[in-house]
């Protein structure tokens, strides 16, 4: 079987989608060592990419600066050349290079001809367009559903996503496969030595709660920041909340309530957090918070779990999918539950033990080798191929 993955989310910094994708595809790579997963564009445009998207000396800093309009206007307009070279490319490659297959893993796929796979990690522009840029709902309203339409088989990220896809896309159940996302290696408890470096590099105090993501509307910082500014101070001085994540889109209102407020307060704003910091990061937290009012799957909390850290989410369908009774759980709208939770952490560190003992065993459960097997059990089946045996992936 030969695949083509487009991996062209994996050119700038990585959030989310892109983790999910870069990881998967060295997982079928590894797994399915007889069969052929092409990666677009390769190596040597992905360097260039990168350079372009994230300079060297630096890293992730951007997201958390004010655009600078000539550079922006520079930016945009040489994307929008590259975007038109990259899809003339991307359908050239496919034409020509004998593929079985093309894989689309960030839900808008290019008219190749060849059997299509597509990823829907969740529906949050199509049910919550007031949570995105009005462009970027504009170009969703063209480009989801033909993608939708073109894709013979999709895959989402939850059960609970699945259910949304069949409600509002009018997917048949065996049209679509949820795909629970893997955990990679590095998310593991961290030495003492590698939590104080991380800790000294951001200038952290002993004790923090911590969120990790982008600064957006359904994330719902704004009900954090405000439970965080209603504690007494001597539990904001215990336990200071740290943000370690880019100021995104119509994210205006937090920004001004932690530079007005929540700062003055002791709440403390990394940016973006390179991915090697990110283990130490978590296993330094009291506890990772994920107030959310939407995901398709949610990977902080798990990320957190696997290195030893609890985790305190939302009751949001999907993410209580996939924490289970493993964290504890708060209605997104609850300023005083989330209040009360911050309160608790910084006067009793033993407050969360019972989630924090449950939460590595059950992070374990997720691993990269059975999305694969899931993965390359969807392509076998839009080619028509018998199933190969999936044994279950060691936890």
């Amino acid at each position: 079987m030969r695949v083509l993955f487009n991996g062209v989310t994996t050119l700038k910094p990585k959030t989310g989608i892109a983790h999910a994708a870069a990881n998967l595809h060295t997982a079928l790579v590894a797994t399915f060592p007889d069969d052929a997963f092409r990666l677009y564009p390769g190596s040597s445009v992905t360097r260039a990419a990168r350079r372009f998207f994230h300079p060297a000396g630096n890293p992730g800093t951007p997201s958390n600066k004010k655009p600078n309009p000539l550079k922006s206007f520079v930016k945009r307009s040489i994307g929008a050349v590259a975007k038109l070279g990259y899809a003339a490319h991307f359908q050239a490659t496919a034409r020509t290079g004998s593929f079985d297959l093309y894989h689309e893993p960030n839900f808008v796929p290019f008219r190749t001809g060849l059997p299509l796979v597509v990823t829907v990690f969740d529906l949050s522009v199509l049910l919550f367009p007031e949570w995105h840029p009005v462009e970027r709902v504009k170009a969703h309203e063209t480009a989801f559903a033909r993608g939708v339409a073109l894709a013979d088989h999709v895959i989402v990220g939850t059960e609970a996503v699945r259910a949304e896809a069949q409600r509002h896309l009018g997917l048949l159940p065996d049209r679509v496969t949820a795909m629970l996302c893997g955990v990679g290696p590095q998310f593991r408890p961290q030495s003492p030595d590698a939590i104080a470096a991380v800790r000294a590099k951001h200038n952290l105090p002993a004790r923090y709660t911590l969120y990790v993501g982008t600064i957006e509307p359904r994330k719902n910082i704004g009900t954090l920041l405000k439970a965080f500014c209603d504690l007494p101070p001597k539990a904001r001085e215990a336990c200071p909340l740290v943000l370690a994540g880019g100021w995104g889109w119509k994210a205006d209102a937090e920004r001004e309530l932690f530079d007005s407020k929540a700062k003055s307060l002791g709440a403390i704003h990394l940016g973006y957090v390179p991915d090697n910091n990110l283990p130490a990061l978590y296993a330094g937290a009291e506890a990772l918070l994920y107030p959310t009012f939407y995901e398709g799957f949610g990977m902080p909390p798990v990320e957190a779990m696997a290195c030893g850290t609890a985790a305190v989410t939302s009751t949001a369908d999907a993410v209580r999918e996939v924490v289970g009774t493993h964290a504890l759980t708060i209605d997104p709208n609850n300023l005083d539950g989330w209040r009360d939770a911050l309160n608790r952490i910084a006067a009793d560190r033993e407050f969360l033990s019972y989630y924090r003992s449950r939460g590595m065993s059950h992070a374990a459960t997720f691993t990269w080798e059975a999305c694969a097997r899931v993965t390359h059990g969807v392509y076998r089946k839009v080619l028509g191929l018998p199933q190969s045996h999936v044994r279950r992936a060691a936890a």
